[in-house]
């Protein structure tokens, strides 16, 4: 996965939330705790955080810093700051060198930021659609890219429902429903 990938979700997340601005953003994002609002604050905060991990290489530990959104940001500038924050993320992984390797709970190359990034933005932009009550499913071909690269145990079936169910955020026919998960970022040493 690249920044083309991300790019192309980050275009999924302008085109579904743009037009529900208007909306109540302090209802709950689906299963989360967090709010609309909240989510998509934090979008943009790990994505801010993978471009920094990207751009300064740290071998064992997340850069000391995080995004800080004012309290009173409304969901247009929210929406616009989380997507600069990936458009961050794309430019460094556009830069990044195949074999570069930063931390994320271990040794991670561009590939494995560019599927967090499709993954942070594609899951949450489907908590939030869930709690405005919107009807809108990730896209199957981004799915299967992050299935691939991070979750290489999935089951068979549709991308979307399987990426949702590896996430907790869904069920599977014949599978009771995940309540804890983690994805396979780092490469094996």
């Amino acid at each position: 996965m690249d920044h083309q990938e991300l790019r192309a979700a980050l275009a999924e997340t302008r085109s579904v939330l743009t037009p529900q601005l208007g909306l109540d953003w302090g209802v709950p994002a689906g299963p989360l705790e967090w709010s609309c609002r909240d989510t998509l604050a934090h979008i943009g905060h790990d994505l801010l955080a993978y471009a920094g991990q990207l751009a300064a290489r740290p071998t064992d530990r997340y850069l000391p810093f995080d995004l800080t959104v004012r309290q009173d940001t409304g969901p247009a500038d929210l929406l616009a700051t989380a997507l600069a924050c990936g458009d961050l993320l794309a430019l460094a992984l556009a830069a990044a060198d195949p074999g570069l390797r930063a931390w994320h709970w271990g040794p991670t190359d561009p590939s494995g930021f560019a599927a967090m990034g499709v993954a942070e933005t594609l899951l949450h932009t489907h908590d939030i659609t869930t709690g405005l009550a919107l009807d809108w499913t990730p896209p199957p071909a981004l799915c299967a890219a992050v299935l691939a690269r991070l979750f290489p145990d999935a089951p068979a079936g549709e991308p979307a429902p399987v990426l949702l169910w590896c996430t907790g955020r869904g069920e599977l026919p014949g599978r009771s429903r995940r309540e804890s998960w983690a994805w396979r970022a780092a490469l094996a040493e």
